[in-house]
């Protein structure tokens, strides 16, 4: 798509072929992008979605993905027959208002500021309601994407509104928190759609209050989460259940195929080794979650994002029906 290379030229070195994902990523595994676009201010993603909306309307199919901090993404060996983009400059900016008369204060983050430094920034301005954020490896944009949570809360708890920009489409409109279906990991957020900022709605609170807050969170997690190479939680909790604890009852704790482990440490975290093979990964997700429903009738769905796979539910199918599970 020669149309395509001309169009984001103007982006220079920040426009590149063939670009690894992998190393973008927590698992430090998969393929590369056919594009790879790093895109600094507004005026770039317009531009940038500008080009994609003319090669969509004259018939040519770009898969568009956002890349954020890659804590919840995994990509396929074969990599992605399309645009990656991931965002910087302008879109790590962090602006807080001051308390008002009720209470509370307004902070706008940028699709591209991180959660743990977005969670020390507001208890540092004397602010309260986003302490969660400090243990979660991911981007503001990937948040509210999946309706990021943690220790009780979650974004919508906090979350007004969004601006957001559709890449195929060129479209660019604030969305209202109510207007964005947030559910449990989820919102109606579709692929191509990037979140250029988001505004949090946090009440005042004790500096002293939320350092302690996220000091005990800092190390809830290092005592029972895994390092490594992970992303996180991999399936999302069924109700009134735990991934993790399905996969241990299963007898999985460090169950391996190829290059990928489940974690001995907590069996909802699986863990790539060095060099090793995304594919590995999936289809350890896979094979878990074929055992777990063979064994609880529990059927997981992937908490992961997953790109240039299978369809994840086809493919379990498949592995209870050959008895690969």
């Amino acid at each position: 798509m020669s149309g395509l290379d001309d169009d984001l030229g103007f982006l220079g070195d920040r426009l590149r072929h063939d670009h690894p994902l992998g190393p973008l990523t927590t698992y430090r595994v998969g393929g590369a992008s056919r594009w790879f676009a790093e895109v600094l201010d507004a005026d770039e993603l317009a531009a940038v979605a500008a080009a994609v909306a003319r090669q969509v309307a004259t018939g040519r199919e770009v898969p568009v993905l956002v890349v954020g901090r890659g804590s919840n993404l995994l990509v396929a060996e074969c990599g992605l027959d399309g645009l990656a983009v991931q965002l910087g400059g302008e879109f790590e900016r962090v602006d807080v208002t001051p308390v008002g008369d009720d209470g509370t204060s307004t902070v706008r983050a940028g699709g591209a500021v991180s959660l743990p430094v977005l969670a020390r920034r507001t208890v540092a301005a004397g602010l309260s309601g986003f302490e969660w954020a400090v243990g979660v490896p991911g981007s503001v944009g990937g948040a509210v994407r999946m309706n990021a949570g943690g220790h009780g809360s979650d974004m919508a708890a906090s979350l007004s509104r969004v601006r957001v920009v559709d890449l195929t489409t060129g479209e660019d409109e604030e969305v209202e928190r109510d207007d964005l279906d947030l559910g449990y990991r989820t919102s109606g957020l579709r692929p191509g759609q990037v979140v250029v900022h988001a505004d949090l709605e946090l009440r005042a609170g004790d500096p002293e209050d939320g350092e302690r807050m996220l000091a005990d969170i800092v190390r809830w997690r290092r005592e029972h989460q895994p390092g490594g190479q992970n992303a996180g939680s991999v399936f999302t909790n069924p109700p009134d259940s735990s991934a993790g604890a399905l996969i241990e009852q299963a007898g999985l704790k460090g169950y391996r195929t190829g290059t990928a482990q489940v974690s001995p440490k907590h069996a909802n975290f699986f863990q790539a080794d060095p060099s090793g093979s995304a594919d590995d990964v999936f289809d350890l997700m896979v094979a878990v979650a074929a055992r777990v429903l063979e064994a609880t009738g529990v059927r997981l769905h992937p908490e992961t994002c997953l790109v240039g796979f299978p369809d994840f539910d086809r493919a379990l199918d498949r592995a209870i029906g050959s008895g690969d599970g």
